[in-house]
């Protein structure tokens, strides 16, 4: 190697470790959290969701139960948001629950779905949407969206050691949730657990029972795999 080559060789290491540092401290200094602002169900949906959950893990053990890193739940809003201004998301959705009547809210329960992903897929318990809850929808884009970051990577979602990298699918699915899973396009639901498609074909080929359930609060968690509610950080009942 010529003196002029070992220069080269070590200017552009100099540069790409200032520039690796760089983007390492701006990751530090503007950390990103995927949430999830939510409905907490009650009995009722817990129920008929622990009962789907308990059937999905017979034929496929691998996928998730229900514990405290996997509570079920109804999504109403799923955001990037920047770290440190989750206090003032929690104080934003404090001032929307007061004008939501939560008691009083019906849900009906008809139909199951899933969203596939590979051979295998996430299932849940719809209910349809009703002008309540498109209106709580709009309420909480609006109070969180001074707040919001158009994307972020693992580190924004709760993982563990052995399982630390979130799919692409999900962060996109975060990512675009408004508009693509919002307004017109919601679909609440209570997701049920994971199953291979070909089972849930036959899941949602069968007659549905249909169930009314209620709200039993409101809570900000941040999201896990597979979309779930895996850390709370603010509940109100």
């Amino acid at each position: 190697m010529t003196k002029c080559t070992r220069c080269f060789a070590a200017v552009c290491f100099s540069l790409a470790s200032l520039f690796g540092y760089t983007e390492q401290s701006m990751a530090q200094q503007n950390p990103v959290t995927a949430i999830d602002i939510l409905l907490l169900p009650d009995a009722t949906m817990l129920g008929h969701a622990q009962s789907v959950n308990a059937n999905h893990r017979k034929v496929y053990p691998q996928g998730f139960a229900f514990d405290a890193t996997h509570r079920p739940h109804l999504t109403i809003i799923q955001r990037f948001v920047r770290s440190t201004d989750l206090d003032k998301v929690y104080a934003a959705v404090g001032k929307i629950i007061p004008s939501t009547n939560l008691a009083g809210m019906k849900l009906e329960a008809f139909k199951y779905y899933y969203v596939p992903n590979g051979d295998v897929g996430v299932s849940g318990i719809v209910a349809k949407p009703t002008p309540e809850l498109l209106k709580l929808q709009r309420d909480l884009i609006a109070a969180v969206a001074p707040f919001t970051v158009q994307t972020g990577d693992s580190s924004a979602f709760f993982t563990t050691p052995d399982d630390p990298n979130i799919d692409q699918a999900l962060i996109d699915y975060v990512s675009t949730f408004v508009p693509k899973r919002s307004g017109e396009h919601f679909n609440p639901h209570v997701s049920t657990g994971v199953a291979p498609r070909t089972y849930l074909d036959k899941l949602i080929a069968e007659p549905f029972e249909l169930f009314t359930f209620s709200p039993a609060g409101v809570a900000v968690y941040q999201l896990g795999q597979f979309g779930t509610a895996a850390k709370k950080l603010k509940e109100w009942n």
